[in-house]
């Protein structure tokens, strides 16, 4: 097939063109890198591109095709990999000048199952410094942007795995998502983006396991294609407590087989910490809905005042960043991002108090939404409250506008649909919901009850089926 054709085929077609013979894996690498090679200048979504290992390795999974053994389900498919995780012999910079020499010793975990997939790894994608915000620059690599609209922003912290993925650069990313960093990109470039179950897919090197509220997750243009990945990354670790026992989370609910919705209760929540919503944003959620009913799943509006508990989120964030980064700053503070620093001294002058109140919070928060699955299998709502915002906004200081009104900093005006689900681990998904009048993606985010992963992305799969979006492409170089 033409290789712009073969560049926005779904992983899994391509892995199965690939066990019949029908597709080189060499030709297959070839030819996304030749795109990277095309793209990369405008976009700047990779810090490193791994040309020469890639191509040895999908000769190598040529081979193993033409020895006729077994082959996983990734074989000789590209995937990158986001710039905070582990690829050996290769540095993971965590978008700062801090690491601009640190080689991986070996690979993350997840780098490790992706392999034994048969994934063929082509680089690492950009990622603001630390992953600290909802956009993807700063000063040790400048702006990745967004293959809509290259004057917009990809979305953060995963925004270039998200611009690679939506510009055909590579058909699956594994991104972090610590505050909303996979399902944002996903719905700033019209792509598919789970967060899963906290436990779910192991995060082996968060610094603080116990209290974790980052996890690792796929971007990719179809829900099959992020539902394969997921299952490839799931699975225990001895160094993540949260994966200790655990259940299978690709299990699927019966009432979900088949394409009939009678009996699904939907919670549907038009707002969360956010005072706007944008007038086209509500028409595709609203149409989505609309799609879901007409398979007859029940849609009913959530009129619980829940605390959001915006404030104390903000609380456990920043500090974080004020603890963790403290060590950098007599060294590095003239070459690190204005955001991080602003981040850090907005934490500093946090309590102890106050950070105990904010973990009791989130506690609150948990079990707020718990009781929201006694009566509902779905919580529904946007993921953004408006499309991808300029790729100049300031993330530290700068207001969004929805509709021409200013609402807050971005995690109050914008994303604040995301943030609480990393606070309690449920899984959620963001799949596209339609475009904005700008031209833009939007998307639409499903929750589901705490280990219901693959329910979730089930019941993401009945809205591709009824209103599809993999056809749509953005313009190339």
């Amino acid at each position: 097939m033409p290789d712009a054709d073969l560049l926005f085929t779904p992983a899994t077609k391509a892995a199965a063109l690939i066990r019949a013979k029908k597709l080189s894996p060499v030709e297959y690498a070839k030819a996304v890198l030749a795109a990277i090679e095309r793209e990369q200048p405008r976009l700047n979504c990779f810090v490193t591109v791994m040309a020469d290992q890639a191509l040895a390795d999908a000769r190598q999974a040529e081979a193993a095709v033409t020895a006729g053994g077994p082959l996983g389900p990734l074989h000789g498919v590209p995937v990158h990999i986001k710039d905070l995780v582990d690829v050996a012999g290769v540095k993971t910079r965590h978008g700062t000048a801090i690491f601009a020499d640190n080689v991986a010793a070996g690979d993350d975990i997840l780098v490790t199952r992706l392999r034994a997939a048969g994934a063929i790894v082509v680089g690492k994608t950009t990622t603001p410094e630390f992953g600290n915000k909802g956009l993807t620059d700063g000063p040790s690599f400048g702006i990745t942007r967004n293959p809509w609209n290259l004057d917009r922003t990809p979305g953060g912290s995963s925004g270039g795995a998200a611009s690679a993925v939506a510009a055909g650069l590579g058909p699956l990313g594994l991104g972090t998502d610590g505050a909303g960093s996979v399902r944002g990109p996903a719905a700033c470039c019209g792509l598919v983006g789970l967060k899963p179950t906290l436990g779910a897919v192991p995060y082996d090197t968060t610094r603080d396991a116990f209290g974790n509220n980052i996890y690792a997750g796929p971007l990719a243009r179809t829900v099959t294609d992020a539902a394969v990945m997921h299952a490839v990354l799931t699975g225990a670790t001895a160094k993540d407590p949260w994966t200790q026992g655990n259940e299978d989370r690709r299990r699927l609910s019966p009432t979900l087989i088949g394409q009939d919705l009678s009996g699904v209760r939907i919670g549907y929540i038009e707002r969360c910490a956010n005072p706007r919503v944008a007038a086209d944003v509500l028409a595709n959620t609203r149409a989505s809905l609309d799609a879901w009913a007409g398979l007859g799943a029940d849609v009913e509006d959530v009129t619980d005042a829940i605390d959001w508990i915006e404030l104390e989120g903000r609380i456990l964030y920043q500090s974080n960043f004020a603890v963790f980064c403290a060590p950098f700053l007599p060294k590095w503070q003239n070459q690190m991002d204005p955001v991080t620093l602003a981040f850090m001294q907005r934490g500093a002058m946090f309590s102890l108090a106050d950070f105990r109140n904010a973990q009791f919070a989130r506690t609150k928060l948990f079990r707020q939404i718990q009781s929201l699955f006694d009566r509902y299998d779905m919580l529904v709502m946007p993921t953004n409250s408006r499309t991808a915002l300029p790729v100049g906004f300031d993330a530290a200081n700068d207001e969004v506008e929805v509709d021409g009104v200013k609402c807050g900093i971005t995690r109050q005006g914008w994303t604040s649909y995301q943030y609480p689900f990393n606070l309690t681990g449920h899984p959620a998904v963001s799949i596209p919901s339609g475009f904005g009048a700008d031209g833009l993606p939007t998307g639409i985010q499903i929750v589901g009850r705490w280990g219901h992963d693959t329910d979730v992305l089930r019941f993401a799969s009945l809205l591709e089926l009824t209103r599809p979006w993999a056809q749509h492409r953005p313009k190339a170089a």
